[in-house]
This record gives C-alpha cells, structure tokens and sequence, in this order.
C-alpha cells in the first residue's frame, strides 16, 4: 500500500477498498503515515464523501485500532446516549442516574467543551472530589454497583480517532458527516455498550445548524451504530434556546440536583424523559415510566451514588462566581427569542467554555436566563444573570449578546423540542 495511491482514489471519486481503509487507518496510528498525509486525506472526503461501505470499514478499522470494554460482568442491560452537543445541555447528567433508576446501566463516556458548547466532564468536575478517569476494571465496578457512571475515555478507545480528531480541528475538516458519525460512533462502539440511542441537536446552538444536516448525521450514525451490532436510535431536538435556564459547568450542576429532585425546568424534562424513554425501550427493561421515576426523585439517590463512587462529595457547596451582572429588560412584554448561540458564547467568554483543548475552564462562570422565549416580563426585569471570576471578561460577553434577545408585546408559539425520531432498518 501507498499512501499517495490512497490519497489519489479518494481525491478523484473513487471508493477506498477495505484493505486501503484499513492500511491506512492502521499505518496513521503507528505513525507511519505523515500528519500532512492523513490531512489531505481527510480533505477529500471531506469534499468527495464517503460511500456507506467506505464508511462502516473506516469505522471499523477506528475501533480496530484499540481496545474494546467487555462489559458482560456489568450484570445489566448496557445502554448508552449521545449528543451532539448544545447550549445548558446538561441532560446526561439527569438522564444517567434516571435511566439507572428505571434498571439499565449507563456507561456514559463523555468529552469536554469546545468553544460555545459545554462539556459533561467540565460540568462534573465542578463538583469537589471527583474526577473523571475510571480504569475499565473500576468502570465495570461503579456500573454493577451504581447502574451508572459519568466517565472519560481512556487512552486505549479508538487511539485512530483521537489523533484524527486533533487533526481535523487544524485542518478545517471538522464538518463532514461521514468523520463526524465515525468519530463518535467509533467510540461508542468500542465501549461495548448493547444500545445507544442518539440526540442530535439542530439550531443556532446546534453544531449543525441545518436540520437537513442533523438528520443526514443521525441516519448515517444509526446506520454505523445497527452495522456493527449495537441497537440505536436518534432524536432530533432542537437547540435555538438554552436547554433549561443554565449555561455554564456549576451553574449547570445545581439544575440538574434540581430535575432530579423533581423541580426541573419543563424543557429539560421533556428532551430527558424523551431520551430516557427511548433507551430503556432499546435496554428492554420493563417498569415504571421514566417520567414517573423522576418526578418522584427516585434517581436522585442514584446520583449522590454516582459522585461518591468518583470520589466527589454530594453535599459539598458548588462553586459560585465572585460577581454577577444583570442584564435587564429594555421594555415590558414576551420575550420573543433567546439565541442559544449568542448565549453559549457569552458563557465561553466569562471562562465557562475554552478556545482551546489545553484550556482551563471556570467552573463558576457561566448564564443564566430568567426569562426565555414565551415568557412575559415587565421593564427592567433581570432577562440574564451573567456569572464571572474575572471582572475584565464581563465587556466581551456583553458585546456576544448584542442583538441576542427581543422583546415585544405580541405572542410566541412555542417551540417543539423533539423534532423527529430515526431508528435502524435491520
């Protein structure tokens, strides 16, 4: 094999054989293929795409290149989401301990935020004590013993995708469907999980913005998800609005602890108990309905299990930020809309989020919305609560939420937030 032949298939149309796909993915991970090779590479998928067949190979040779978790001593059923990321989207931290609840096992290996959107590791370690890196043997422990665990992937997952991932942040080859859905499916895959059910966002907060895009992801990742074996599912849900009223890692924690008491906001629980319903469907787990579970706060026991088990203390205090600024109403009537992105971006800039991977993050800054799209304010009510440590970070997050929100006296239909749902054909 050749890595300019490989190189020349692909940029001219044509479709990699098994045996180029798999050499190639192979080699790049020895370091026997140059970064500059890998890119220009990726540049032409990223222009001429891939074919379903490309695609399930290159996946494949992506888990190939490590190791994958057994998780047959877990004693449950294993199921397992994702999303694609989006503005106080904190539902995984809800969603593992109610579906644990309901008597599935969650193996939820999560990442950390880039840029507007936040990430589930960010958000945990807000919480004094715990940490995210789990071995597979304490992983499969805390599973058998808790029903779920919030966790980092460990080196030894799908080592292709991680130096491909860096690659294609450098490169601009992040938006390609067909990298996207082997990048996460790659390694939910190598996880072991028996199902995965998918939460694709679409919207200003969205990844993607376009929901013909969104649902073109989530059909490519079922498809991956069914051809190598694990039962999945999507939704599609919109992310035009901040999910709940919280964008930012502590901030995001206490609405969580506050959903799994039973008082969350209702947007939150609709898109949580929609996911929940759909993973233990897939799990097979027969009992109580995943709305009634939390509700009730019976998952709310499973949580505190859950930060203990990782070394973190559910009772400590969260950290709070040193000041608050306000951002009011300019005049009385419903808020007519809230752009999650302007709002994602806000959060970054006050320290919630990182321009880069080797960035350090806040864990006390962040937004939040008092009122949101629908809801009726007189002037000079408090719209957004903007947290920060550093006073000198306020003025940038200001100028983000320049054109963010309008007021007026006129009605808003609201918004559906699961769009559409996608399931696997075989």
């Amino acid at each position: 094999m050749d890595a300019i032949d490989v190189i020349r298939t692909k940029r001219d149309g044509g479709e990699l054989t098994d045996e180029q796909v798999r050499w190639f993915i192979a080699s790049y991970t020895a370091g026997t293929v140059a970064d500059e090779q890998a890119a220009s590479l990726l540049m032409a998928i990223f222009f001429r795409g891939m074919s379903p067949a490309e695609l399930t190979c290159w996946t494949a040779a992506m888990i190939e290149s490590g190791e994958r978790l057994d998780l047959s001593a877990v004693g449950r059923a294993t199921v397992d989401k994702h999303s694609t990321g989006g503005v106080g989207d904190k539902v995984s931290l809800v969603l593992v301990p109610l579906v644990a609840a309901c008597g599935a096992a969650v193996p939820q290996l999560s990442g950390r935020g880039l840029g507007h959107t936040g990430g589930t590791l960010d958000k945990m370690e807000s919480i004094p004590g715990w940490h995210a890196d789990l071995g597979p043997e304490q992983m499969i422990a805390v599973l058998r013993d808790v029903g779920g665990v919030i966790a980092a992937a460990g080196p030894g997952l799908a080592p292709a995708d991680r130096k491909l991932y860096a690659l294609r942040d450098v490169t601009g080859t992040v938006e390609s469907i067909p990298l996207i859905a082997s990048s996460i499916m790659s390694k939910k895959i190598a996880e072991g999980t028996d199902a995965l059910v998918l939460d694709v966002k679409f919207g200003s907060g969205a990844f993607l913005p376009d929901p013909r895009d969104g649902r073109l992801l989530a059909e490519t990742m079922v498809e991956l998800g069914e051809a190598h074996g694990v039962r999945t599912t999507a939704l599609l849900t919109a992310m035009n609005t901040v999910l709940g009223r919280a964008a930012g890692n502590a901030l995001e924690v206490a609405e969580a602890v506050e959903t799994l008491a039973g008082a969350g906001p209702a947007d939150l629980v609709e898109v949580t108990v929609a996911l929940a319903r759909e993973m233990v469907a897939l799990a097979g787990v027969d009992g109580d309905d995943p709305a009634d579970v939390l509700a009730s706060g019976r998952a709310l026991p499973v949580w505190r299990a859950m930060v203990a088990a990782q070394g973190g203390d559910p009772d400590a205090p969260l950290p709070r930020a040193a000041e608050i600024e306000y951002v009011r109403a300019p005049a009385a009537g419903t808020v007519q809309r809230l752009d999650a992105r302007a709002v994602g971006v806000a959060a970054w800039r006050l320290g919630a989020g990182r321009a880069r991977k080797e960035d350090a993050v806040s864990p006390r800054a962040g937004v939040v919305c008092r009122a949101k799209a629908g809801e009726r304010v007189a002037a000079g009510d408090v719209l957004l609560e903007l947290h920060v440590d550093d006073p000198a970070r306020m003025p940038a997050a200001l100028a983000a939420l320049d054109g963010a929100f309008e007021v007026a006296d006129r009605a808003v239909a609201p918004e559906p937030l699961v769009l559409d749902r996608v399931e696997g054909t075989r």
